[in-house]
Formats: C-alpha cells, structure tokens, sequence
C-alpha cells in the first residue's frame, strides 16, 4: 500500500539531453473542478505501478495510470508539487496531460 507522502524525484534535463533544444513542454492537471497547474514545464515527474518515471519534452507518446504520489512539475520558477490519490497521465507532441479523480 502507498503512502500519501510517497514523492518522486524530479527529473533534471541538461539542454544537451534534449532533441531539437526544445527543453520545455506544456503541462496541464486539473480534477473535474479545479486546474491544479497549466503551463509550460522542463519535466513532470510522477508514480505509476511500475515504479517512479519522468517525462521531458519530445517524450513518445504515452499513457498511464497514476498512482497514489506526488506529481512533481519542474518550471524556471521552481517545482510545483501536486498530492494525487489516483489519476491518468497522457503525453502527446509536447503536451502533458493529467486528469485527476477520474
């Protein structure tokens, strides 16, 4: 069983890492009635059943469901932690979304 408090650590893309010099990629997670964070982002770091996993920008495309975690969203102002008790992550052409309380 998770604990609540389970973090992951976030990712730290170096420039050199990145295809293209694109290092950021929009992000967005939001429940049915609250937007808890929507902009751009280096990584978004996160939980699923296999283990912790990072996502940078040009990430192929993918889809999983969250475990209970902290969602770590790493931004030039800082990193944004989000509590989630459960969720589904989509990444697709730079664009990272996740829905909450589905």
């Amino acid at each position: 069983m998770l604990e609540s408090t389970k973090s992951v650590p976030p990712a730290t893309p170096r420039s050199s890492d990145l295809r293209g010099g694109k290092d950021r990629m929009h992000v967005k997670v939001y429940a049915p009635f609250k937007t808890y964070y929507d902009g751009e982002a280096q990584s978004i770091s996160a939980l699923n059943e296999t283990g912790p996993f990072d996502i940078l920008p040009r990430h192929h495309n993918f889809m999983t469901l969250l475990s209970e975690c902290d969602i770590i969203v790493r931004t030039d102002k800082g990193d944004e932690k989000i509590t989630i008790n459960r969720g589904i992550m989509h990444v697709k052409k730079d664009r990272v979304i996740v829905f909450l309380d589905v």
